[in-house]
């Protein structure tokens, strides 16, 4: 048995000193994570002490989400959060009694996904503005690759020889808060289930990202779809209107 005094610490406390900086997970999790206890958890329970949460508290709580207009979705995600807390909390003997145990949330609807139909996939691959981005459309269509796994290929990933493609890194986006280095994007060296995938892309498609990577000279660790610069505009001054300046008339100055 561990010390009962652990579980006196205040909710908060645990989770920001000991649940959340010890707990191994990827970035974008981490700040959903964060952004989910900031505002729907850690107000509820963050001055409450863990062995003082029982269920009777996060069922009450699961109802003041509902009563607040809170989507099922929503009201389960935290949910899901709130008992992994505890989980840990339990494992490491920090209390006793697992408060998320029997407690339901609203039932959440399965919605038919939509499927894009050829005529609209069409009009779509027209108002693209480059030949570029078909490219990156078209082989996003044939692979069925994750935008940032598509967005981290590079030309070595592509096999021109065989057409094999490797798919071994994927790209995120995160508040800087939760970036490493402070920066926006972050690279991890592995994709979507943390295991390589290879698979053969037909011989129209590879063709056509072999020209593409001739005509742009890329070498092998660039980018296949590297993000074009923005052409830089200068910055409008909004220029008020003399009359409602009370002036119609050139000043000595010669400006109105």
């Amino acid at each position: 048995m561990g010390d009962p005094a652990r579980g006196r610490k205040s909710f908060q406390r645990y989770v920001e000193e000991t649940w959340l900086p010890n707990h191994e997970v990827e970035a974008t999790t981490r700040q959903s994570y964060t952004y989910s206890i900031r505002k729907h958890i850690m107000p509820e329970f963050g001055p409450m002490r863990m062995v003082e949460i029982l269920p009777e508290h996060v069922r009450a709580w699961v109802a003041k989400l509902k009563d607040a207009g809170a989507s099922p979705v929503t009201i389960k995600y935290n949910k899901v959060l709130l008992s992994a807390i505890f989980t840990t909390a339990l494992n490491d003997q920090v209390v006793y009694l697992h408060p998320c145990k029997g407690v339901r949330t609203p039932h959440v609807l399965v919605k038919p996904r939509t499927i894009v139909t050829p005529e609209q996939f069409d009009s779509v691959y027209r108002a693209l503005p480059a030949a570029w981005a078909r490219l990156l459309v078209e082989t996003a269509i044939e692979s069925g690759l994750r935008w940032g796994e598509l967005s981290e290929l590079r030309v070595r990933d592509l096999d021109t020889r065989t057409q094999i493609l490797t798919v071994s890194r994927a790209v995120v986006e995160v508040n800087p808060e939760f970036h490493p280095t402070g920066g926006r994007f972050l690279v991890k060296e592995y994709p979507k289930g943390r295991e390589y995938r290879r698979f053969k892309l037909s011989t129209q498609i590879a063709r056509k990202l072999q020209e593409h990577v001739s005509e742009r000279r890329f070498r092998r660790d660039d980018l296949l779809f590297p993000m074009p610069a923005e052409p830089r505009t200068p910055k409008l001054r909004a220029v008020p209107d003399p009359g409602a300046l009370g002036r119609t008339e050139p000043n000595d100055k010669g400006r109105t």
